[in-house]
């Protein structure tokens, strides 16, 4: 087949006959050019070949030829068409039945006049096809017996052969509509009319919509017929061709399969890497694969490392089969320990360090000493200071000497409630004495993360498990994301996990037998994140589900008269005054600095958490009672005076 225009070659294609193969012979389609609009992006060059495997009209031009205006009209265009055999008219009916003797051509014919035809029995609108079936003669006229169709009705007529036009003769046949005139090869380049357009003669000229498909493009191509490209019909000698298809993970994933499946990586996502495992490094572009399916289960886990400076991330599969204990959680606010607080499960905490309290601004509100021991009862109102109500942490403060379960209920009565506020911050340490091992899949069951735990038994299936070598990890939270099971050509007994979502290969599909391991599909229980990606994870909307804590209120300004008063004070009192109320301080020797140390260090360590534990008052040194000396400070700064 000589190269054609790929408008001419559409034109004249038999949809019947899809799929065509064809080869680009000349002309090159840069993307980006001006023929890139209503989203056709491709890039052919002389040598592509395509599969076209479908055309879509998407409008008609019609073209009038002795102007050049054009109408654009809608596929679903209802007006009919009927083909001119010419550009001739005839002046009378007598003129056109004496061309129709002269070319022996055969009757019925059809033809038109341009102008209305009144009759006794009815009036012939202008440009309706009439179709001539005989001349004879009718009531002593010779006379033309024509028919008229006007939808279901069919009307015969008789006109006399004086009848004036311009006629012009019609193409053999019924009018067409707009589909049927493209579809027809007979009317290819024939002038044709329709009675509901402005012009008597016009042309037709299709855009269609080509569907094909092209060597490594990932989704059909579509090419506007318009393209100015030549093209060259390889149908018959292209049979052996395979046109490479690309595929995305995602796009596997999708369609559910079929596994095992062999391919090879054709592109990997450009961006810093997500995981710190080994098999990265071995995504490449050429490298094979063999994707046996989805992994089982479809949720992990978030941890990060405690007890280092710098903490290392991991996501842990839900088919971990290492052992682990619970360790006890550590919280920084109140806020923290509402989160933290399940119903059914009594939370008891110990306090880590000294905080005051404030029973001015919110009843209830009262110190706490280290090594309190608070039971979390749950959420309150208070009313504060400020005057309005204020949530609040309602608990219980504990014995120091309440272990067992009996005393306890007997002493609930007696037992101090106080309320913190949201805001609280301190340190608190979980009470808990659960030496039981869990798997992963019962600790997430029964307790709400975030967790502290202890790996105590590695996972067997993963003899480089990492997570026993930390002295704890934190359980962040859980995520549901599917995964696929993927080993290598070049290592098949090593597997790994993928997840499309966040790692979504370009690959096609290469034949062959893929391997499939016995038994279940192996699993990769732990991957160590980058920190970047951990970050990225917990900022998705599934960690952010839970609000951030509430604000400590603002401290009420002063009123001015109360600054006023204040700075008036503090002008009045001169320095000298001041240092003259001061005590004096003593002046301690070295020996005596040693020994008051040694002698601290002794009584802060025999004296014992208690819950009654308050900040004192300073007590003020007694001179009289001391025997060291003094140094008078008003004394030497008179002097410098």
């Amino acid at each position: 087949m000589e190269p054609v225009p790929l408008q001419d070659f559409v034109c004249a294609l038999d949809p019947a006959s899809l799929p065509r193969v064809l080869r680009v012979c000349s002309g090159v389609y840069f993307q980006g050019s001006i023929y890139e609009i209503s989203g056709n992006e491709c890039c052919l060059s002389t040598g592509d070949l395509m599969k076209v495997t479908q055309l879509r009209l998407q409008k008609v031009v019609c073209e009038n030829p002795g102007t050049g205006q054009t109408i654009e009209l809608d596929p679903n265009f209802k007006g009919h068409f009927s083909p001119l055999t010419g550009p001739q008219s005839y002046g009378t009916l007598e003129e056109l039945v004496s061309a129709l003797i002269r070319s022996s051509k055969p009757l019925p014919v059809w033809f038109m006049s341009i102008y209305r035809i009144d009759t006794q029995t009815r009036v012939v609108p202008e440009e309706q096809p009439l179709m001539l079936e005989a001349v004879e003669m009718h009531l002593g006229t010779c006379s033309a017996r024509c028919v008229l169709s006007m939808g279901t009705q069919v009307v015969a007529l008789y006109l006399p052969l004086s009848t004036k036009g311009p006629f012009w003769e019609l193409e053999t046949g019924a009018p067409r509509t707009l589909l049927q005139a493209l579809q027809d090869p007979a009317l290819k380049g024939l002038l044709l009319t329709c009675p509901t357009l402005p012009w008597r003669s016009l042309i037709l000229r299709p855009h269609y919509e080509i569907q094909a498909i092209m060597h490594m493009r990932r989704t059909i191509v579509s090419i506007p017929s318009t393209l100015e490209v030549d093209v060259e019909d390889v149908t018959t000698s292209s049979e052996h061709i395979h046109f490479i298809q690309p595929l995305l993970l995602s796009e596997v994933l999708a369609r559910g399969g079929p596994f095992p499946l062999n391919a090879q990586i054709l592109e990997v996502p450009e961006g810093p890497p997500i995981f710190l495992s080994p098999w990265v490094g071995s995504l490449r572009k050429g490298q094979g694969l063999c994707i046996h399916g989805l992994a089982s289960p479809p949720w992990r886990v978030l941890a990060s490392t405690k007890g280092r400076k710098v903490p290392r991330y991991f996501m842990v599969s839900g088919a971990y089969h290492g052992k682990l204990r619970r360790r006890p959680r550590e919280f920084s606010t109140a806020y923290d320990l509402l989160g933290a607080l399940q119903p059914g499960r009594p939370l008891r905490v110990v306090t880590m360090k000294d905080c005051e309290g404030n029973e001015e601004e919110i009843p209830g509100f009262s110190s706490l000493a280290m090594g309190d021991r608070l039971e979390v009862l749950g959420s309150g109102q208070a009313h504060g200071s400020h005057g309005r109500d204020m949530d609040v942490l309602m608990c219980h403060r504990l014995s120091d000497q309440a272990g067992e379960e009996e005393e306890y209920e007997e002493e609930a009565e007696d037992q101090e409630q106080i309320v913190l506020p949201l805001y609280f911050s301190g340190s608190f340490v979980e009470e808990m004495s659960d030496a039981r091992r869990y798997n992963l899949a019962d600790l997430t069951a029964q307790f709400s993360l975030p967790c502290e735990v202890k790996v105590v038994t590695k996972d067997s299936s993963h003899p480089a498990d990492p997570l026993p070598l930390f002295p704890g990890l934190r359980l962040e939270e859980k995520i549901m994301e599917p995964f696929l099971v993927v080993s290598l050509d070049s290592e098949p007994g090593m597997y790994f996990e993928i997840p499309p979502q966040w790692l979504d290969l370009t690959i096609m599909e290469e034949e062959g037998q893929p391997g499939q391991p016995a038994g279940s599909l192996p699993a990769a229980t732990v991957e160590e994140l980058t920190d970047a990606f951990y970050y990225h994870l917990r900022k998705l909307p599934a960690s952010e589900s839970q609000g951030p804590p509430p604000r400590p209120p603002k401290r009420q300004n002063l009123s001015e008269q109360e600054k006023q008063s204040r700075l008036e004070g503090s002008m009045k009192s001169s320095p000298v005054s001041e240092l003259q109320q001061r005590p004096l301080l003593p002046k301690l020797k070295m020996t005596t600095l040693a020994k008051a140390t040694e002698v601290g260090s002794n009584t802060y360590s025999k004296i014992p958490a208690r819950k009654d534990l308050r900040p004192t008052k300073c007590s003020t040194l007694d001179p009289d009672g001391d025997k060291h000396d003094y140094e008078e400070v008003v004394e030497c700064f008179r002097k410098t005076l």
